[in-house]
């Protein structure tokens, strides 16, 4: 069987950078009503598209492809050091700023020095070319419920500083 539209598909995948670094890796089986429920990337569901059990694809994107999309400079800032408390004087440590509408937007601290920190609110992935490689594990025609309702995708919740596929 092949990975068609409204057939349950269960597969992993991996995500690498513009420089072949691997940034993501769910090895846990995601399952999706292909192309109805839990859609994915445009790009990963045309490389998807026809392939069969066991058989691996790639799909790269552009960050207008994404929900990351480009890198947005207005979203990092530099302050002194002294100024951020000593929680959060590492690389990566994320703080949640609230705008004057009460809307929050989290940054992660992605520079540091002696007497400087950055922040930035911007995706990890902002900006960069990614390849998405998938492994199809399973391929079978969804239930009528399943058509309905979709499925549990299989990773549960997972983190927002993670990428989901969208």
């Amino acid at each position: 069987m092949k990975v068609a539209r409204d057939k349950l598909v269960q597969f992993t995948y991996y995500i690498t950078d513009d420089t072949g670094e691997t940034v993501e890796r769910i090895d846990l089986p995601m399952s999706c009503v292909f192309m109805r429920h839990n859609r994915l990337y445009d790009p990963v569901e045309a490389a998807m598209l026809g392939a069969s059990k066991n058989e691996e694809v790639s799909a790269t994107l552009l960050p207008s492809d994404t929900v990351w999309g480009e890198f947005d400079p207005s979203l990092t800032f530099t302050d002194s050091i002294d100024n951020a408390p000593p929680e959060f004087r590492r690389i990566g440590a994320e703080v949640a700023f609230k705008n004057a509408d009460g809307e929050s937007k989290t940054f992660r601290v992605s520079k540091m020095d002696d007497k400087t920190i950055t922040l930035d609110g911007n995706h990890p992935f902002a900006g960069k070319v990614m390849k998405f490689y998938v492994k199809i594990l399973d391929v079978r025609d969804a239930t009528g419920q399943e058509l309905v309702e979709g499925v549990d995708t299989g990773v549960g919740e997972i983190p927002l500083q993670s990428t989901t596929m969208h």
